[in-house]
């Protein structure tokens, strides 16, 4: 059977043409003459996205008042930290690949489903636990060396698709299969590239047979009959 979960992809979009200046800061009359070039609402709340990718912004200011928003797009920018989102209580899509993030902030808004934090400096997935609905989360072309760093994935109990590929993650390899079998609703994983895959002894048989969920590794769905074939060959 064919996976519901298509495996997560980079979600490019292109810079958007603006006759505004170009800004560093983020402040609110731009907020406001962005949404009116774009076609969004001039009130703030009314908003439900955001698509400020491409802009040079350094920091994350001045959107308290979009209480409405469900995505924000800051893809491409300059920045350092994801602080500043406390007023979007219901946003439910970050993106916030090619920044220059060395850390997770604490402090998102509970209500992610969707977290993309790719191509960034991150050593460590950190400050994810309290997404109780966090369900897709994207990290690779990071700075992740060792299972220790991203042990917190199995507090999150909703994620179903995980992309950790081409990071640096190594160590042990019964420990990295006991960490993704731990995850009662993993579905959708990608970890090509990370030494610790050439480690596991016919690693995709392994994952398919430890993982029950498991739809969808790396490159290429995970069919019923090589999942059964994986359980047997495991099990002799």
């Amino acid at each position: 059977r064919l996976s519901r979960c298509a495996p997560p992809r980079p979600l490019y979009l292109p810079p958007p043409s603006s006759h505004l200046p170009m800004a560093t800061e983020m402040t609110a009359a731009w907020l406001k003459a962005h949404c009116k070039e774009q076609g969004h609402y001039t009130t703030p709340a009314l908003n439900d996205k955001l698509f400020l990718h491409f802009k040079g912004f350094d920091r994350i200011q001045n959107l308290e008042p979009y209480t409405g928003l469900k995505a924000l797009f800051l893809e491409g920018n300059g920045l350092e930290e994801l602080e500043g989102l406390g007023g979007c209580l219901e946003l439910r899509c970050l993106f916030a690949q090619q920044n220059m993030l060395h850390t997770i902030s604490p402090g998102l808004p509970a209500a992610l489903s969707t977290l993309n934090v790719s191509n960034n400096s991150i050593s460590l997935l950190e400050n994810l636990a309290h997404l109780p609905d966090l369900q897709t989360l994207q990290a690779s072309h990071c700075k992740l060396k060792d299972l220790s760093s991203i042990r917190e994935l199995v507090s999150c109990k909703a994620l179903s698709c995980v992309d950790l590929q081409q990071n640096k993650i190594d160590g042990d390899p019964e420990e990295m299969v006991a960490l993704f079998a731990a995850m009662p609703a993993l579905a959708c994983l990608y970890m090509q590239g990370n030494p610790v895959v050439s480690s596991v002894r016919q690693y995709r048989k392994r994952m398919i047979a430890s993982i029950p969920t498991l739809s969808y590794l790396d490159d290429r769905p995970v069919f019923a009959l090589e999942r059964t074939c994986a359980e047997v060959d495991t099990n002799l």
